[in-house]
């Protein structure tokens, strides 16, 4: 799966809708041009230092590896974001939370969220 780099595909992705759980935020943007999904790995300095940043978003990558490649839609863009119990959490409950969050972003109709934008 190709890896988003680029900070403009970050910032479009985080307009997108998004699903919110314990361990992960997961946002999905539709690109609508039917190339290979894209995948991006973020983690704020919030949740700590260098080794736990490092830490959970080789965390993200794995949980995207077994979840992500089988799962992800053509044509979308897929950030994945850790939060502070991404690194501690048990790994089958982030896979279980990746899941879900899949399936309340391409499951029913979505509303577009409100994230303060006037």
């Amino acid at each position: 799966m190709e890896r988003l780099k680029r900070r403009q595909d970050f910032v479009a992705a985080a307009k997108a809708p998004y699903a919110a759980y314990q361990a992960l935020v997961v946002q999905a943007r539709s690109r609508d041009d039917g190339k290979p999904p894209r995948v991006g790995f973020t983690a704020t300095k919030k949740i700590g230092n260098a080794v736990t940043r490092n830490r959970v978003k080789r965390r993200l990558r794995a949980a995207a590896r077994q979840v992500l490649e089988p799962a992800a839609r053509a044509g979308h863009d897929y950030v994945l974001i850790g939060r502070a119990g991404t690194g501690e959490k048990p790994f089958q409950s982030l896979i279980d939370d990746l899941n879900s969050a899949l399936k309340r972003l391409h499951g029913a109709p979505y509303r577009e969220p409100d994230k303060g934008a006037t």
